[in-house]
């Protein structure tokens, strides 16, 4: 049995707010540690039935990318859904939610770049 380990290190301000977040993985093709401004750990518990989450960012990750990780990891989620369960109508409204929302994000920075 292989066993494979993913460490996750986050640097807090004083505020204990994240100001740096690497991360490193035993099987990673990337090599070494990787830095990241944001991440979302979903991790899920059988005996209570519930989901159970890290969800953190730096101050230096900007709304536009915010907006790119989510509609990212939206798509992602319905693949992985669709993978395990081969609900493909379902994965399709997953996805339509995430292009419906990444389209109204645009629309919205827009808007506020007019103004």
């Amino acid at each position: 049995m292989n066993t494979s380990t993913i460490r996750i290190d986050v640097e807090t301000d004083e505020k204990r707010l994240p100001s740096t977040i690497r991360w490193s993985a035993t099987d990673s093709t990337a090599g070494g540690t990787q830095e990241a401004r944001a991440m979302i750990l979903s991790l899920w518990d059988g005996s209570e039935k519930a989901a159970l989450r890290i969800d953190l960012w730096t101050r230096e990750m900007m709304v536009d990318e915010m907006a790119d990780f989510f509609y990212q990891t939206l798509m992602t989620m319905a693949d992985t859904y669709g993978r395990a369960t081969q609900h493909d109508e379902l994965v399709s409204d997953m996805k339509d939610f995430a292009r419906s929302f990444y389209k109204k994000f645009r629309e919205k920075q827009l808007r506020e770049h007019k103004a």
